[in-house]
């Protein structure tokens, strides 16, 4: 039964939130490369590439800082758009209205 609501809730988002979604793995990818941009940048420096290694090094790093803020904005944004369109309220509550063990 839980495939189905699983199945369910992703046929009915939008292409919005599907594309929040596409950047937050874009970003996990470029993050999870940066150490093998590293090994082989280090591979060609030792090969005798010492510039074209560090600029693989330097590029991979570059790419995943814009794909972390780029789907950390859009992230950010998409969740303010959810929250405003929905009443939700805050309410204080006084300390009897806590439950302790």
């Amino acid at each position: 039964m839980a495939v189905w609501s699983t199945w369910s809730a992703a046929r009915t988002m939008r292409w919005s939130t599907r594309a929040v979604i596409a950047a937050g793995v874009l970003a996990a990818l470029l993050v999870a490369a940066v150490p093998v941009a590293l090994f082989v940048g280090v591979i060609m420096m030792l090969l005798g590439h010492v510039v074209g290694g560090l600029a693989l090094f330097g590029a991979s790093i570059l790419a995943a800082a814009v794909a972390v803020a780029i789907a950390s904005l859009s992230g950010v944004r998409h969740l303010r758009k959810l929250v405003g369109q929905r009443d939700y309220r805050v309410v204080r509550l006084d300390r009897g209205e806590y439950y302790y063990d």
